[in-house]
């Protein structure tokens, strides 16, 4: 991967939508680093109204470090909030009350305020009552510069308590805690957690969260950031072992139990876990729930659908590297792989713990639609079937999940078809049949296009879905008179098709060539900084084509090409890398849109 991308030891979880490109190559990195670059040219100030968050940010006093917590140590003091008034202008309070700030997420009719937590992150509250779904009056937590350290965005939507006059002091100093995680690299991601280890939230019991990605959920009244953003949801301590190795059954369960699907958004405090003690469970051979070091495997895209005596066990293609490694990793009897929930479906089985420790089999539905697809949550393929069973295969419900015996031979069978990257179809009842009771079939479908749903270019509004991009998170700041940009993200547009078979070689290397055109971008544009903020450019997209018979690029931000004020560095500094890298590119077409932040 990158050389600045990924830190010591990190994975592909810091690759969205990874396809396997061998470019991408993980080399270490220590941390960013800051360059200044001297500018010879002071921009004019602006006095619009539109600047007074950024100007009072700027001006906070003691805050010369950007990463430096506003947050007092207090165990009620609050952080400097920006409120809005009635006219375009707003007001910030250093030191604000509680009871003056209540008042004022709570009026209906006042615009969210906004909470500084350092100087290039704030967090949004409001106080909904969300009457549309679930009839609870709820604590909406947005926070808006996640981005500038390549973390998604976080909400937090958290029921009130009766008569609650205190804001929950202790969501902004997480959100502060995963702040400056992300600003090491080591970020929150869909289906991830964090783990408390002192109270929270005026209870012991309140010990984690668990991050998902809405879906089918009413998103109606909340604060909701730019995409890609996620949902932090509140756990209790007994629900830790499963949201560490297999988080896709408590966010099941959780839909069970506040019967909202898949999951609720809202974190509930005080309430009765969803798990006790683990007991006895398939997991228990599958996974490691008491240390913790190992789990059941799993690959992005891959579902299970149960229909009508048919289940479907769907593998994308562009999965089939990670597909092979569950293969060789398994042993000759026993293949498990957990899948991922599917929107296809419209419903899901759950696994509910009952009062005496035990585990059975419940299902969870859409609201007001039939039941035609069910997902399950995994797969145990059991090749110790004897043939004086009778059976040809068995397929049974087991917890949440899906077990298939079958006899040595079709395990054999099964798995090298998977790695020709061709399907296989178990057909499940007595031998000699007329007919199969049940059916199991492999398939191998289209590629999962799931990374960066909802995500737009800063540059024209294009559509990002599915496109492959990676996290910066080690990259260098170029910093100016009082700003400095940063890289944080470069978006896969075009590659040649080689790039998936590992034939890239040193006529061009997609790392070298990512890295120089961010440098060359942030040289340019450095002495322009306070230009940019001054005019809300503070996210800014460069899109580069590369081809052997010519080169281009676009740069903008806000849905608008920058003007051409900016064009004269930027053509000085991008053409030469443009031209040197068109003329060692013989593969193909190479398109990257590089994202970049500028910062206080």
């Amino acid at each position: 991967m990158f050389s600045d991308g990924i830190r010591p030891g990190g994975d592909l979880t810091e690759l969205d939508g990874v396809n396997d490109h061998r470019p991408l190559r993980r080399v270490a990195g220590h941390g960013r680093v800051q360059k200044r670059v001297l500018s010879p040219i002071t921009p004019p100030g602006d006095n619009s109204p539109r600047q007074g968050v950024q100007k009072i940010i700027q001006t906070l006093s003691g805050t010369s470090n950007r990463l430096q917590c506003l947050i007092p140590d207090g165990p009620d003091l609050l952080p400097p909030v920006i409120i809005p008034t009635e006219t375009e202008d707003v007001v910030m309070e250093e030191q604000p009350e509680h009871e003056r700030v209540v008042a004022i997420i709570r009026d209906e009719l006042s615009d969210p305020v906004s909470f500084v937590i350092n100087k290039n992150l704030t967090v949004l509250v409001k106080i909904f009552t969300l009457d549309c779904c679930v009839a609870r009056e709820c604590w909406c937590f947005t926070t808006q510069g996640m981005c500038t350290v390549g973390q998604d965005e976080l909400v937090v939507v958290l029921e009130c308590l009766p008569n609650e006059e205190m804001v929950p002091r202790d969501i902004l100093v997480h959100f502060n805690a995963i702040y400056q995680d992300a600003s090491k690299g080591k970020r929150v991601h869909h289906m991830g957690h964090t783990i408390l280890d002192m109270p929270f939230l005026e209870s012991r019991d309140h010990c984690g969260f668990l991050y998902v990605r809405p879906t089918f959920q009413c998103l109606h009244k909340l604060i909701l950031p730019e995409p890609p953003y996620i949902f932090a949801v509140l756990l209790q301590k007994w629900e830790i072992p499963w949201v560490k190795v297999f988080p896709i059954r408590l966010m099941l369960r959780l839909g069970a139990e506040f019967r909202y699907y898949p999951c609720p958004l809202i974190s509930v405090r005080f309430r009765k876990p969803v798990y006790c003690e683990v007991g006895h469970t398939i997991m228990n051979i599958l996974a490691d729930l008491r240390n913790y070091k190992y789990q059941l495997p799993q690959v992005k895209g891959v579902t299970i659908h149960m229909e009508d005596k048919k289940t479907f066990i769907n593998f994308p293609r562009n999965r089939y590297n990670d597909i092979i490694k569950v293969v060789n990793n398994s042993n000759d009897h026993v293949m498990a792989l957990a899948a991922n929930f599917s929107k296809e479906a419209d419903s899901h089985l759950v696994c509910i713990q009952n009062d005496d420790g035990n585990y059975q089999t419940q299902a969870i539905n859409i609201q007001n639609k039939p039941r035609k697809v069910t997902g399950a949550s995994f797969v145990v393929f059991n090749g110790a079937l004897k043939p004086a069973s009778g059976l040809t295969a068995k397929s049974s419900i087991v917890e949440d999940g899906l077990m298939v015996q079958i006899v040595p031979e079709d395990m054999a069978t099964l798995k090298q078809l998977l790695r020709e990257m061709k399907g296989y179809t178990l057909g499940c009842g007595a031998i000699g049949g007329s007919q199969p009771d049940e059916v199991v079939e492999l398939r191998w479908v289209e590629d999962d296009k799931e990374a960066n749903v909802g995500v737009k270019s800063v540059i024209d509004d294009q559509a990002m879905d599915g496109v492959t991009s990676l996290r910066i998170h080690n990259s260098t700041d170029y910093i100016g008179e009082s700003r400095m940009i940063r890289w944080t993200e470069v978006f896969l547009l075009q590659v040649p098709d080689g790039s998936t078979r590992g034939s890239w070689g040193d006529p061009v290397d997609l790392n070298k060539l990512a890295e120089t055109l961010a440098r060359a971008c942030c040289v340019a544009l450095t002495e322009h900084l306070d230009k940019l903020k001054e005019a809300s450019m503070t996210k800014i997209g460069l899109r580069v084509a590369v081809d052997s018979e010519k080169v281009e690029y676009e740069i903008g931000a806000n849905g608008e090409k920058l003007s051409a004020d900016y064009m004269k560095a930027l053509d000085m500094q991008l053409i030469p890398v443009m031209h040197q890298a068109a003329s060692q590119n013989h593969d193909g077409p190479i398109t990257l849109e590089l994202l970049f932040h500028v910062l206080e």
